[in-house]
């Protein structure tokens, strides 16, 4: 009909209100809570710190340059002016394709959302709907109305991005940390999704430690973070108290506050670590916080204490999961590992062991292999390492049972099947899990002693291959291939009343076989020349 013609025309004339305010958006701004420098957009920077900048690291600031008309931030400096200022206007900047986006209403482009991983209970549901040649990916309605795309700034508030500081009531979420020296200093903030550890010297003062604020469990809990419409508070999630002699006990109860005060010349319920752990959705929105204290007492000779402060983050209805590297492996990190689950129609994910590591044989200080069962020691990427144990057989001993339990202490209870090739590998990455290869090896040992034959393992060997991926310039360590190799021994029933002992081994060896970079250019011709035993001096 005309008149929805008409109207539809009319909504397209329009122009849609920005969904992305420019002035807030700066791609120079890497340093939390300071001033990068030349950098004209960074909210950290103060006039002074403007009047030091050359130039403007990014003169204008866009959202989308695929969008038809937009805002656009122009920066620039005034440097005739003593001392010189910054100029920051607005203009509206057009886009002269013709292919351009008028209005971004669909909202569910606005973010990224994690996809579903398709499980055996979904997979029929996921496959009716992206089965087909085609499927209809638009939402249930379209919205054009102008004033739904510029929500509140109540709203803007509640999803971080990451390294935003965590905003609270009176400033921001505080964890304490060395700046300068190893002295604490309480003005470090917390950023979103940037997990920390820290480690710091504060000063005490027995006699004034109820007066210390960094001593107190409400220093750390008492400002609620910013969310939407409403606070998170931080809730205590659990207290620890350290004795003196540095023995640890967990209080049943952390609904009441332990303050500290001075008993019997001791500082008593004095902070000495704080864990928080945020929960947030997988839009960046914060739900949930909580803090683990670490309490202890000040002796009257102390002049000062150490403190730990951490942080971690944790999405919403999702299992964390340890990583090991981004993407490459760090060396002195778990190697991770997994199953391949049963049943899926596809290989589509990874089902990770109880710690998502290849753990081998951990020795103990009775060497008893009986006793040592099921006790592992992860296996860290870049460590050689070997470790082992004492088996005593006697003539009672039957040989499958032994051989099986052998088999479990080496192995362990379920030994993986596959390895991440990255520190970062997720489960539904199926390249980037590297299956392990298993070997048996038997030898031939021969005693005349000895009646009847039996075999049994008695070592394992991992041997891991990596290489070095991607720049030169900051290369990345990747495994390509892990090899177990079981070897087996051939002993005989020992006569009555006779017993041997017999020696378990476990290792792990790592082998870069990564190729040597090849030069681009031809290579010069050698020169044997002896230079001078000063030549490079002062240098060494």
């Amino acid at each position: 009909p005309a008149d929805a013609r008409d109207a539809a025309q009319a909504r397209v004339r329009s122009a849609p209100a920005p969904v992305t305010d420019v002035a807030r958006l700066c791609g120079c701004d890497l340093l939390v809570a300071q001033c990068d420098p030349n950098c004209c957009c960074d909210p950290d920077c103060s006039s002074q710190d403007f009047s030091l900048f050359t130039t403007c690291s990014i003169p204008v600031v866009t959202g989308d340059s695929q969008l038809c008309s937009q805002k656009a931030a122009v920066y620039s400096l005034d440097i005739e002016a003593n001392p010189p200022e910054r100029i920051f206007k607005i203009i509206d900047q057009v886009n002269p394709s013709i292919f351009c986006i008028h209005a971004t209403n669909y909202k569910q482009a606005l973010y990224l959302k994690s996809p579903e991983i398709p499980t055996p209970e979904n997979f029929d549901q996921l496959l009716d709907k992206f089965g087909g040649a085609t499927f209809n990916a638009e939402p249930d309605s379209w919205d054009l109305d102008t004033d739904a795309q510029n929500p509140p700034d109540a709203n803007e508030t509640s999803r971080y991005e990451y390294g935003v500081p965590v905003q609270t009531e009176d400033a921001f979420l505080r964890l304490p940390s060395p700046v300068v020296s190893s002295w604490c200093s309480d003005a470090n903030p917390a950023g979103f999704l940037v997990n920390q550890a820290t480690k710091c010297i504060r000063s005490v003062s027995v006699e004034k430690c109820d007066s210390i604020q960094a001593l107190s469990m409400l220093f750390y809990i008492n400002s609620s973070i910013l969310a939407s419409v409403f606070q998170v508070n931080i809730t205590v999630q659990s207290i620890v108290v350290q004795s003196l002699n540095g023995m640890r006990t967990l209080l049943s109860s952390s609904d009441v506050l332990r303050l500290p005060m001075v008993l019997a010349e001791l500082c008593i319920n004095a902070v000495l670590g704080v864990n928080y752990h945020i929960t947030h959705t997988d839009t960046g929105e914060i739900i949930e916080a909580a803090a683990a204290f670490v309490l202890g007492a000040i002796s009257k000779e102390a002049l000062s204490i150490e403190q730990s402060f951490e942080i971690s983050f944790t999405q919403e209805n999702a299992q964390p999961v340890p990583l090991s590297g981004n993407p490459g492996y760090v060396v002195g990190l778990p190697v991770r590992a997994g199953f391949q689950p049963q049943g899926y129609p596809f290989p589509a994910a990874f089902l990770s062991n109880k710690h998502s590591q290849l753990t081998i044989l951990q020795s103990t200080s009775p060497q008893d292999c009986l006793a040592a069962q099921g006790a592992r020691a992860p296996v860290l990427f870049g460590y050689n390492m070997v470790s082992g144990c004492k088996l005593r057989i006697t003539a009672a001993m039957k040989c499958q049972p032994l051989a099986q339990t052998l088999l479990d202490v080496l192995k362990g209870q379920s030994f993986p099947e596959y390895v991440a090739s990255f520190g970062n590998s997720q489960g539904q990455d199926v390249l980037d899990w590297v299956p392990i290869t298993q070997l048996h090896i038997s030898e031939q040992r021969i005693s005349h002693t000895l009646q009847s034959s039996c075999q049994i393992p008695v070592s394992l060997g991992i041997e891991v291959k990596w290489t070095k991926y991607g720049s030169l310039v900051n290369p990345q360590a990747r495994i390509v291939n892990v090899t177990a190799t079981i070897t087996s021994t051939t002993l005989k029933q020992l006569p009555s009343g006779r017993e041997r002992i017999i020696p378990i081994t476990s290792s792990v060896v790592f082998t870069d076989i990564s190729s040597p970079a090849e030069p681009s250019y031809k290579a010069w011709p050698t020169i044997n020349i002896k230079l001078p035993f000063d030549f490079f001096y002062p240098f060494v």
